[in-house]
């Protein structure tokens, strides 16, 4: 798959392919007389060496910061669902007694917020241990007494009482967090883009941090809510500009695999492995204090991690990016020729011409033409959705009626599963029916889930429904970059996951509605998700389709597809006749999606990277059509 059509291509873009040569090993194809990116330059250094492997392992500890920045807050505001009023005069009788003398019953047991307006004093004179139904209730007076059985620590919601008329407050807080997460994606995008990826890296993981470390010591909620907003900032951030430092060393062979094994391993064990650091600290204070310190490692990321070299050609620096590759050479035992870097060198000026072009469109563009507004606008709604009932049900846990700390783990183990799946389908089956089916089955089994009485067979179908909107929140990250037109596709893509946060903000509210009825949730997701997911079949595929580079492109991109249509049926006819050229070609059409998908990920706000990528990929699609005529 290409950015953009090959008619884009100028004659001296044929003329330096011509000389196109075919060679054995990971070196695959070379040009030896014409322009030479970033990509080109990486069979030299190695696609996947020692350093790269370094590298990836380099990313445990990103990935891991952003679980726990992402998933903490669940566990430092958990509220037993058993609570009570604390009535003082009862203190010396036991739990059973306490109850039943101070607390009316209703359909779901013990109310858990009023108690008889009696004068307890004068019973226990009397001698009196049983309560009259008839006597008049009132709303809870001195506070509450909380069952640790089932979350054995207090947390900041049961320490400041956090419940019954105030129980919207921890809820509050998680939307805070995710107004700081839209901010701190704009600020720290900024920044990679004016002083690098690695300053970037470890602001956000020193704000993350700073306010991390800052919520143990809160006792108000202000304070509280205050130290989420800045905690948001490290959101995404924390983790993401590690992910594309990565990426943009690894070749595009492997990019699919670093791309989604890093997140299904490193991000998954790290969720997993956070609901047993809560448990066994049993402090809410020390289990901030110990999933925030680990991040200020991040400052040690000059000495460990290189700069973006595509950054640094950006900015002109394009003999820093060559030393940075010479490092590449030394420790992966490789030699680039010299001649290869003088061809990068001019290539890099061509690159940076191009990109001054892209600069003058914006983001109003995508809303200057019909088709183009349309797809835009479906985007932003099916983003939002996908973003709302994912953090939904990553949230939801709490409301399953089982343990919380072990649902949460095979919830979020199904992260592991749901990118191997993806990684094996997603470029034979195309993205508009995957992201369909995964959508609706994920609502159907969220519904399901809803009107199942029994906590074990509804903590299962809301299980699976987690697995699918996995799926389609990993295909929501890159498929909207591969639709929108090259010269607005940084904006647009950020502006899609903007609002994909906006969405997220409104998720915490969405799993309170179990206060209301505890079938609402769950109700509301799965009907989101079907909602979604048919909406997703208005949408254009990108499988084996040129991508759009021009406005004009984007306007026209799909015209000739049918709602109907499905990449995967008659592709398996086709893939028997083919010839050994058009196999080569589909080899390479595959690597180019692997590479589109891999940069894309997680990269909403970096503008630069972007462009560059559809330069590259208008080469390598000139590339590919020599080597057919050859």
């Amino acid at each position: 798959m290409h950015l953009n059509d090959d008619r884009e291509s100028n004659a001296a873009d044929c003329q330096n392919t011509a000389n196109l040569q075919v060679s054995d090993g990971d070196t695959g194809v070379k040009d030896e007389t014409g322009d030479v990116d970033f990509d080109e330059l990486l069979p030299y250094v190695g696609e996947f060496g020692l350093y790269q492997k370094i590298l990836f392992v380099l990313m445990i500890p990103f990935a891991s910061f952003v679980a726990w920045v992402y998933f903490s807050q669940i566990f430092i505001t958990l509220i037993p669902d058993e609570h009570w009023c604390l009535v003082p005069e009862l203190e010396n009788l036991t739990v059973d007694q306490r109850l039943s003398l101070a607390i009316p019953v209703n359909r779901e047991g013990y109310s858990r917020c009023s108690m008889y307006d009696v004068n307890y004093t004068e019973i226990l004179l009397n001698g009196s241990h049983v309560p009259d139904p008839s006597w008049p209730t009132k709303a809870c007076q001195h506070g509450w007494e909380f069952n640790y059985t089932s979350v054995p620590y207090a947390t900041v919601a049961t320490e400041l009482e956090w419940v019954c008329q105030h129980g919207a407050l921890p809820t509050v807080a998680q939307s805070v967090f995710f107004v700081g997460a839209i901010f701190g994606g704009l600020i720290f995008g900024w920044i990679a883009d004016q002083y690098g990826r690695i300053p970037a890296l470890i602001g956000a993981n020193c704000m993350g941090f700073l306010a991390g470390v800052a919520t143990a010591f809160t006792s108000t909620f202000w304070q509280f809510t205050l130290c989420r907003f800045f905690v948001g900032f490290a959101f995404d951030n924390c983790f993401t500009m590690m992910y594309i430092l990565v990426l943009e060393y690894v070749g595009p062979k492997w990019r699919t695999f670093v791309a989604n094994m890093s997140i299904a391993m490193f991000f998954t064990f790290a969720a997993c492995v956070l609901p047993w650091i809560a448990y066994f600290l049993a402090d809410w204070r020390m289990t901030c204090i110990v999933t925030s310190v680990p991040l200020v490692l991040a400052v040690a990321t000059p000495w460990l991690i290189p700069e973006s070299a595509r950054w640094l050609v950006s900015q002109g620096k394009v003999d820093k990016a060559i030393e940075i590759l010479g490092k590449f050479e030394r420790i992966n035992g490789t030699k680039v020729p010299d001649d290869v870097y003088k061809r990068f060198r001019e290539t890099c000026a061509k690159i940076c011409k191009e990109e001054e072009a892209d600069k003058t469109y914006s983001v109003l563009d995508l809303f200057r033409t019909p088709r183009l507004r349309k797809i835009t606008v479906l985007f932003i709604v099916t983003w939002m959705a996908i973003s709302l009932v994912f953090d939904g049900h990553v949230r939801n846990v709490d409301n399953l009626g089982l343990d919380v700390f072990v649902t949460f783990t095979i919830a979020a183990a199904t992260e592991l599963p749901a990118d191997t799946f993806l990684t094996a389908v997603l470029d034979r089956w195309g993205r508009r029916w995957l992201a369909c089916g995964s959508l609706v089955v994920s609502g159907i089994f969220s519904i399901w889930a809803s009107v199942v009485s029994n906590n074990i067979y509804a903590a299962t179908l809301a299980i699976l429904g987690r697995f699918w909107i996995n799926i389609s929140y990993n295909i929501g990250l890159q498929y909207a970059a591969e639709v929108l037109p090259t010269v607005v596709r940084a904006q647009g893509v950020a502006l899609i996951h903007i609002m994909g946060y906006v969405a997220s903000i409104l998720s915490p509210f969405v799993v309170y509605l179990d206060v209301v009825s505890s079938i609402l949730p769950l109700l509301v997701l799965g009907i989101l998700g079907i909602m979604s997911g048919l909406l997703t079949l208005f949408l254009p595929e990108t499988l084996d389709k040129d991508l759009p580079q021009t406005l004009q492109d984007g306007e026209n991109f799909g015209r000739d597809q049918k709602m109907w249509d499905a990449p995967c049926i008659g592709r398996k006819c086709d893939d028997e006749e083919m010839p050994p050229v058009a196999m080569f070609r589909s080899f390479s059409r595959c690597s180019a999606r692997n590479s589109m998908r891999a940069s894309l990920r997680g990269e909403p706000l970096r503008s630069s990277m972007l462009r560059r990528s559809s330069v590259k990929s208008r080469k390598s699609s000139n590339a590919t059509t020599e080597v057919e005529r050859l």
